[in-house]
């Protein structure tokens, strides 16, 4: 093992699990070409987040309870291509875990978990990713859980403009969600659905030809409006374009 090598615990979120299993490869690609030595755990399932957002609070604290269990190690990070999913348990686990016996083992996971560029541009220190390369015109949507629950904002872009071939069309109305907020989108349809076309809109308006975020979900989302209205332009999660011409 090199000196200092980071070893990393990878969350893989459900999103990514079950529709979009390329991100999760693309992150460790991008983390061991910066010198990561990267962990699964098979047993992984949930943060809690969706049951927690739905007001089911005791599920919710049972499935987080799963999650501290999968991720015992004290001295690893935990690495998510997800601020949502990083959020919820950097955030909400208090809400969950107060005055409880796990307070200990929530705090330590809270030190620990991080979303994948923050984590490589303030933990690794890095804001340039060798050998990346990505021809496109990119713009960058700021998901509402990196962004407020995060405080994720330059660190993706200064990635993405590291990145060779690529261009960068900034988003009018960066910081306005994209309406998914997950089942407020099934709650609230036609609201979610007006969001969505704002900022598919805008996305067009840039020149762009990829929406991209650090949120599968919000690309999920703003994905399925494309593609019902076939509109030019189409979503790739950041880790995708990080890992693109990586060997």
């Amino acid at each position: 093992m090199k000196k200092n090598k980071k070893v990393v615990d990878i969350f893989i979120p459900c999103f990514v699990d079950q529709v979009y299993p390329e991100t999760g490869f693309s992150m460790v690609k991008v983390l061991e070409h910066l010198g990561c030595e990267v962990h699964y755990n098979p047993d992984q399932t949930c943060c809690g987040q969706p049951a927690f957002n739905a007001g089911y609070f005791d599920e919710a604290r049972e499935v987080a309870i799963k999650f501290l269990k999968d991720f015992p190690s004290s001295d690893r990070y935990v690495v998510s291509p997800s601020a949502s999913c990083v959020g919820m348990v950097c955030n909400s686990y208090s809400r969950l875990f107060d005055h409880t016996s796990y307070v200990l083992e929530y705090k330590r996971i809270q030190r620990n978990t991080f979303e994948l560029t923050d984590f490589i541009t303030n933990v690794l220190g890095i804001q340039h990713i060798p050998g990346a390369h990505f021809n496109a015109k990119v713009t960058y949507h700021d998901s509402c859980s990196a962004l407020r629950e995060c405080k994720i904002k330059e660190g993706p872009r200064k990635l993405l403009e590291s990145v060779k071939g690529i261009e960068i069309l900034e988003l009018k109305d960066n910081e306005t969600c994209c309406g998914f907020g997950g089942t407020f989108a099934v709650k609230f349809e036609p609201i979610s659905v007006g969001m969505a076309e704002q900022k598919v809109t805008n996305a067009i308006e840039t020149g762009a030809d990829i929406i991209t975020s650090t949120d599968v979900s919000c690309l999920m989302h703003l994905d399925g409006y494309i593609k019902k209205n076939q509109l030019p332009i189409r979503t790739l999660h950041i880790a995708d374009i990080l890992a693109s011409g990586l060997k």
